[in-house]
Formats: structure tokens, C-alpha cells, sequence
């Protein structure tokens, strides 16, 4: 199979296909942290027949597009703090990011385009957020402890002619509970100590259990 993972700079999903001897290639805006196939720039520019899927297409692509302005948990960034309880048509910009709205509008764009993008076989991933309600709601939900890992977070899967994933060794999840009684992933929590650009990746790296159990199921 001719498999394109895209917005990966790990090479974490694509290396998995690649054990199977798969014609697989990650592509993203920077460079890979694994040595492999890969390509750097912008992700459409590869979408169609092109010389590095034989200028046969591809038969699958794993999309994993920036969660940024995705997420629920930046809500509190679009709006001014001294608007709140006024209706949305009234409130400005949050002076820290004035462009967040046109950003998030960006985002949505490009989480369809993949979604829609002509391949076959198709996975959009992201956490749980917008596009439940500005796109439709996810084929499936899973959790990197059904796959081994011992982290909770939740991912939301966007299938097109693909099967559901099924777990593949369910595990105990690890939680650190605050004295305020909110409990959250630990790793999640861990991460939060590393400087910003650290953090995102550590947050952004595809757990090695899910991109095996993609590659054995989706792959064969």
C-alpha cells in the first residue's frame, strides 16, 4: 500500500507501516525526528499521484492536523476577559491573541480538507473537540491505555473506509489527583513542566501502541 501520514513530524505511524513493508511516508511542516521517508512542506502538495507514491496515488492516509484552535480548552483566549456574560456579538478579541477567531476558522478549513481529501482510505485524528459540532461527531474514541500505555487521552478517529480500531492490550491508566479533587492524566500533568515547544511535542507524538495497532490492522 502507497500510505501517506500527514501533519507527523515523529515518523512514530509511519515506521509501523514501513515494519510491514509498506511504501509509507510522513509529511509535515518540519523535518522528522526519524530518519525515513519524509516529506517537508506543505501537505496538498503531495495529496495526488506524485513520484513518491509511483504516480499510483495513495490507498491510505493518516491525517493528524494541528489541535491548536481545535481544542475546547482554549476557548478562554478568543474572547476579552472583561467581556465575559455579554453576548458573543459583543465581545472583542482577546488582546493576547486578536486572531485567534480567523485562526480557528483556518483550522476547521484544513481539518475538512483532509477529511474530504480524494484517497480512498482515510483517519483524521484529533483530541476531543470542535469538530464533533463543525464537522460531525467521530466514528470512534480511543484511549491510549487500550493500547498498552498506562496515559489517558482521549482521541477522537474520523473514519472513511476503514474499520473501527480495536484495542489491543487494555491497561490501568495512571492519574494524579489535585487536593482540589480534579484528577488529570499524570503524564498530561508531567509534560506541563517542560519548556512550551518540548511540552507540544511530547503532547503531539502518536503513542507507539496506537500506531502499531493502525499499521496491523489497517495494513494488512
Amino acid at each position: 500500500m502507497n500510505v501517506l501520514i500527514a501533519c507527523e513530524f515523529s515518523g512514530i505511524v509511519r515506521e509501523e507501516f514501513n515494519k510491514l513493508g509498506h511504501n509509507a511516508w510522513s509529511c509535515d511542516l518540519v523535518e522528522s525526528e526519524k530518519k525515513g521517508n519524509h516529506l517537508t512542506g506543505d501537505i496538498f502538495q503531495y495529496i495526488g499521484p506524485n513520484k513518491y507514491n509511483n504516480g499510483e496515488g495513495w490507498d491510505l492516509m493518516i491525517a493528524h492536523p494541528p489541535c491548536t484552535y481545535l481544542t475546547v480548552t482554549g476557548n478562554k483566549w478568543y474572547y476579552h476577559p472583561d467581556d465575559k456574560g455579554k453576548p458573543l456579538d459583543e465581545r472583542r478579541p482577546h488582546p493576547r491573541f486578536p486572531n485567534r477567531q480567523e485562526c480557528k476558522l483556518a483550522a476547521i478549513d484544513f481539518f475538512k480538507k483532509l477529511a474530504n481529501a480524494p484517497i480512498d482510505k482515510i483517519c483524521v485524528e484529533n483530541p476531543v473537540g470542535i469538530m464533533s459540532t463543525n464537522y460531525k461527531k467521530p466514528n470512534q474514541i480511543i484511549q491510549p491505555y487500550e493500547y498498552g500505555h498506562v496515559e489517558a487521552k482521549k482521541t477522537c478517529l474520523w473514519l472513511k473506509n476503514l474499520p473501527l480500531l480495536k484495542p489491543t492490550k487494555i491497561v490501568e491508566p495512571e492519574y494524579v489527583t489535585f487536593k482540589s479533587g480534579k484528577r488529570m492524566a499524570k503524564w498530561y500533568v508531567e509534560a506541563a513542566s517542560k519548556p512550551p515547544a518540548e511540552r507540544t511535542k511530547i503532547r503531539n507524538r502518536t503513542f507507539t501502541g496506537i500506531a502499531e495497532a493502525m499499521a496491523n490492522q489497517w495494513g494488512r
